[in-house]
């Protein structure tokens, strides 16, 4: 293939925007922001779980306390009740030590349910305690998620922008290649990472491998408008004045 020096010179200019294309679309798969947001996610979704099981403690305690106080109203009625029986003097002797018996009974019962009571209340306030600094733990999860985010569109919309300012500056560099050339280096690109490199100091700028004598003996003698490819990598080696040649 013949193309003039002067246009595979341009083709530097096209690897670099490729290069420059390249290290975008890697620090898009590597950003250290969306790492970040990632790890907040996972903080804040912890932080979730841990307010709602506290949030289900709350629920069982209260359903607990609902539970006991009304164990402990039909008690107190039933004490009641029989104090009012004990009070009438109608019982019969042996009715009326059933209910001092009963009484007692009763007197016992509901002082282990006021016990239990005030158990499940204490550990009512303690979840409650527990529940508030949740959800202060979950807000400032949010907080910082929300502004991970920020900073990570932030990112992206910088990527976003240098990749538009590359695509642009390739769509005005493409057209001036024939299409011959563009293909080969295109194909070249697609397959190695790199399509074309300078030719320096008997090494070629895609593979960095050092050419032997004879080879680059031969491109010596190889017009300047004959395109050459390096016998490593495949890459178009460009011939300028740092070539040495």
């Amino acid at each position: 293939m013949n193309v003039e020096q002067s246009i595979q010179a341009k083709l530097l200019d096209l690897a670099a925007v490729d290069a420059e294309l390249t290290r975008i679309e890697h620090r898009r798969k590597v950003l250290p922001e969306e790492k970040e947001v990632q790890q907040l996610d996972a903080e804040r979704t912890a932080r979730k779980d841990a307010a709602v099981k506290v949030e289900i403690l709350i629920d069982d305690l209260d359903r607990d306390i609902r539970k006991l106080e009304g164990e402990i109203e039909a008690v107190s009625k039933r004490e009641e009740r029989d104090r009012s029986l004990l009070a009438s003097g109608s019982t019969g002797a042996k009715q009326l030590s059933e209910l001092q018996h009963e009484l007692a009974s009763l007197e016992r019962r509901r002082k282990v349910l006021e016990d239990d009571l005030i158990d499940v209340m204490e550990r009512r306030e303690a979840a409650g305690a527990d529940h508030d600094h949740a959800g202060a733990n979950l807000d400032h999860a949010e907080v910082q998620l929300a502004e991970a985010e920020r900073r990570r569109d932030e990112a992206v919309k910088d990527l976003n922008v240098a990749q538009q300012r590359c695509e642009s500056d390739r769509a005005a560099l493409t057209g001036r290649f024939p299409d011959e050339l563009l293909a080969t280096y295109d194909k070249q690109r697609i397959a190695n990472g790199v399509g074309a490199a300078l030719l320096q100091a008997r090494r070629c700028g895609a593979c960095r491998i050092e050419i032997d004598r004879g080879e680059i003996a031969r491109i010596a003698k190889t017009a300047p408008d004959v395109v050459v490819r390096c016998p490593e990598c495949g890459a178009i080696m460009v011939r300028t004045k740092q070539s040495g040649l």
